[in-house]
């Protein structure tokens, strides 16, 4: 899960600092994999090779939204829907994150690396053994 801190300006003009949260989960990930012919990887290739860039900002939109949600105070849920969802998108929030990793690749790949999941090296080893 990733919390990032956005500054912003809403649209009464006042400044706001917030905390918004990120994830998805492992079967969300395998979801998205199945979605995609050759999986999330093979489309990100094809789409760097081919400079879509209207494919890729598309991606990255959906990307950034299926992870948005906001986490139970009990820490066991982490609560997504559509409502908030469009509740997040309609904030300049979304707009300040959405151009900062559209114009910087090493957020980009801190976001994108803090709201997948971690991954057990041992149990990944076990399993190939």
């Amino acid at each position: 899960m990733l919390k990032k801190t956005i500054t912003y300006v809403d649209y009464n003009g006042v400044e706001r600092t917030e905390d918004f949260y990120f994830n998805l989960s492992k079967a969300e990930i395998a979801e998205m994999e199945l979605e995609i012919p050759g999986g999330m990887a093979a489309l990100i290739e094809r789409i760097t090779k081919t400079k879509d860039t209207p494919s890729l900002v598309k991606m990255f939109k959906d990307l950034i939204l299926r992870a948005y949600g906001e986490k139970s105070d009990d820490g066991k849920r982490f609560v997504k829907s559509k409502e908030l969802r469009d509740g997040f998108e309609q904030t300049e929030a979304y707009s300040e994150l959405f151009m900062e990793l559209a114009s910087n690749a090493d957020a980009a790949s801190a976001f994108i690396n803090g709201i997948t999941p971690k991954v057990d090296s041992k149990k990944i080893t076990a399993k190939a053994e």
